[in-house]
């Protein structure tokens, strides 16, 4: 019944296994990957006709965590998976991004590849395994893939390279790279790193480029046995377009890409295409030999060799700079007055506005994974709006690009952070881009770390990013630093480095072509650290190190230990003692599981007055004391105080007043406040309190005076 065809290899000391013909057999492509004990399933659907009038490669894929793969049942009101999570998104776009370039141009067929996690052994992330399905699913769909492509994840510890990490080493790890690529090139690289240097950062990719290798020759292999009859595609010749194109615009188009304003280039270009199209319709109607989305892409084409063309004859770029100059900096901080910390960074015609907000252990976020649920406490949130690049638009939860750029900025920004131990707070950080124009990811880092240090977060070191461009035509290249968007988008990649003057903290690469050697990406990450360097300098003008106190505005944290067996009693009955605590003194609470108690507020005398309340649940009063007291019950015999936290006391008819009393209600009534002294205790362990050996009003130890009066008043009488 079944036509199972398989492959099996050791990879990395664990079993790697490729699956098809048993499952999903209607998809045009569907592949069981299994490594270690961690299994996904990996189908490729391509439409049978091409979309109409449409440009580009209408390409989708969609990466889902289920929670069964790891025996769980998703936390919250709904038990079923919602919408995307974070971690879905972000695996979505890393197999998006090397496969992309590698369909045949012209391509216009609905593609959608979906991955699904079926079992998880916590030890094997699912992100490598998924990469790898597609890849081995698109190669056998029959659609036009220049495949396959092979990915791996690099860790470094010890000065060694680590290949495919568990998820408990990379806890130990320095670097946590994902590299994918082709036999001949890198396509793909994303990373976060602690300061490590160029070429470390370069040899963890080729490290893992060359561990790939075995993975893509199993899937050539499986290919031989399973993979489907190619597709009938036949790339159009638009060389007569093209030739024609030229002959119309290409004196307008090359004075267009000379202006250096992008509002006043992107006016000029639009003219100039609409003169191309008035050429070849010229009465607004298509063509079928020749379709109006046909002759759009050639301008777009064009559009990219003109650009490419200029570059690399003159080494001039669209504003004017050279290959490596860095756009003007302007970098400001304490910009809004009620935030905790702030920043405007500018560079050239990117701008973002960056917020840093400090909060407690109440506000990390809780992140339920197929790993397990854990808090996180440095959140990073990137905007794009529609106006920053002078357009109207969809405004609403946040993209699969704002939330990719963000991560790469958190990735960036998490190394140099500092320890919990050293800064107990949850951060919070907003960047809204205002201005875009080339990267605002790498201007997100910059304004970031500006931000923090402006909110008074040490920070190991201050951070910069910058985003490189490539140009490459046969032998000829050309690496260009602090891309503007038309050189992104009419590039051949994208180059994003980000780190301290010591080292690489997140490196981030797309390459829009077959690949990119070892040469060109060690001549990119040189002149990046130069750019890098630089930013660095313009952002001192500004700030340099965290400011020594934080902002009036932001909370204070007062940490420390209570014992382990006290914690209920701090806490109280269904969190009673607890938000009685909050409500009164008006301080944020955060007891862990150690002992560790942390106390927040803007004002010191909350925290002053929750710290002291808490002291006195968590430790036992001292025989001899004195504590201020709140009467809580009137007795015949007595009178019951409260006086430590939550303990009670009695003080005896007898110990009231140094005089005589006939009545308890004739010295004290219930919520006196009163002093009294710590006197012992019963048999029973019960508290003993007195109140006529205080001054009521000072608070003196009267009974500890006399005995220190009696001796001298001893030697005067000799």
């Amino acid at each position: 019944m079944f036509d199972i065809n398989r492959v099996e290899l050791d990879w990395g000391g664990r079993k790697l296994t490729l699956e098809t013909g048993k499952v999903a057999r209607q998809a045009d492509g569907a592949i069981i990957a299994t490594y270690g004990e961690t299994t996904v399933i990996a189908t490729v659907v391509a439409a049978k006709q091409p979309k109409a009038g449409i440009d580009f490669l209408p390409l989708t894929v969609n990466y889902q965590e289920k929670y069964y793969a790891a025996g769980r049942i998703p936390g919250g009101f709904f038990k079923r998976e919602g919408r995307p999570t974070e971690k879905d998104t972000l695996t979505s776009r890393l197999i998006d991004r090397p496969i992309r370039p590698l369909f045949a141009d012209g391509w216009r067929c609905d593609t959608q590849v979906i991955i699904t996690t079926l079992s998880h052994d916590q030890e094997n992330d699912p992100d490598i395994v998924a990469m790898i399905a597609a890849s081995a699913a698109l190669t056998l769909s029959g659609a036009p893939f220049m495949g396959p492509i092979g990915g791996a994840r690099v860790g470094f510890s010890n000065g060694e390279y680590v290949l495919n990490p568990t998820i408990d080493e990379m806890a130990e790890s320095q670097l946590d790279l994902v590299v994918a690529g082709t036999q001949d090139a890198v396509l793909m690289v994303e990373s976060e790193a602690k300061e490590l240097s160029e070429d470390i950062m370069l040899g963890a990719v080729m490290f893992g480029h060359r561990h790939f290798q075995p993975v893509i020759k199993a899937i050539i292999e499986l290919a031989e046995k399973a993979a489907k009859e190619p597709r009938d595609f036949a790339i159009p010749d638009v060389s007569a377009i093209e030739k024609e194109m030229l002959g119309v615009v290409e004196k307008e188009l090359r004075a267009a890409y000379s202006i250096p304003r992008k509002a006043e280039r992107q006016d000029a270009v639009a003219a100039v295409k609409k003169k191309a199209m008035a050429h070849f319709f010229p009465d607004g109607t298509d063509n079928p030999e020749r379709p109006m989305a046909r002759v759009a892409g050639v301008f777009k084409e064009l559009e990219g060799k003109i650009v490419r063309w200029n570059i690399l004859d003159t080494n001039k770029r669209i504003d004017g700079r050279d290959l490596v100059t860095v756009r003007p900096i302007v970098s400001e901080v304490g910009l809004l007055p009620r935030t905790h910390g702030s920043s405007l960074f500018t560079r050239g015609e990117t701008q973002a506005i960056v917020i840093a907000t400090l909060g407690t252990g109440e506000d990390e976020q809780w992140i339920d994974a197929l790993h397990g649920t854990y808090k996180e406490a440095f959140l990073l949130h990137y905007n794009f709006p529609p106006f920053s690049v002078g357009e109207t638009g969809r405004v609403g939860a946040p993209g699969r690009r704002e939330i990719g750029h963000g991560k790469l900025a958190w990735r960036a920004i998490r190394p140099i952070l500092p320890s919990k131990e050293d800064f107990p707070y949850t951060i919070r950080v907003v960047s809204e881009i205002t201005e875009s124009n080339g990267s605002s990811s790498m201007a997100t880092v910059c304004g970031t770390s500006l931000a923090l240090m402006d909110a008074g977060v040490p920070l190991k070191r201050p951070t910069a990013g910058i985003a490189m461009g490539l140009i490459l035509e046969d032998k000829r290249y050309a690496v260009l630093s602090d891309i503007l968007g038309d050189e992104d988008h009419l590039g051949d990649m994208d180059f994003k480095v980000a780190g301290t003057e010591e080292g690489i903290t997140a490196l981030q690469m797309d390459i829009k072509i077959a690949g990119i050697t070892e040469e060109i990406m060690k001549v990119a990450l040189g002149q990046a650290k130069n750019g890098r360097i630089h930013i660095l300098g313009e952002m001192a003008k500004a700030i340099n190190t965290a400011r020594a106190e934080l902002g009036e505005h932001a909370p204070r944290i007062e940490t420390f230990k209570i014992p382990t067996d006290k914690i209920r009693e701090v806490i109280g009955t269904g969190g009673k003692v607890i938000r009685e605590i909050v409500e009164k003194t008006g301080a944020k609470i955060n007891v862990e599981d150690d002992g560790t108690v942390k106390v927040a507020s803007a004002n010191g005398d909350s925290i002053k007055a929750a710290v002291k309340w808490i002291k006195s649940i968590a430790s036992d009063p001292e025989v001899g004391m004195i504590y201020d007291g709140t009467v809580v019950k009137v007795m015949d015999f007595g009178a019951f105080v409260n006086f430590f936290g939550a303990k009670d006391g009695l003080v005896h008819i007898s110990q009231l007043a140094s005089n005589r009393v006939q009545k308890t209600s004739d010295v004290v009534k219930e919520g006196d406040k009163v002093k009294v002294k710590l006197l012992g205790f019963d048999d029973r362990g019960k508290v003993r309190l007195s109140m006529k050996v205080v001054d009521q009003t000072t608070g003196e130890d009267l009974e500890g005076k006399q005995n220190a009066d009696q001796p001298r008043e001893a030697a005067g009488a000799e």
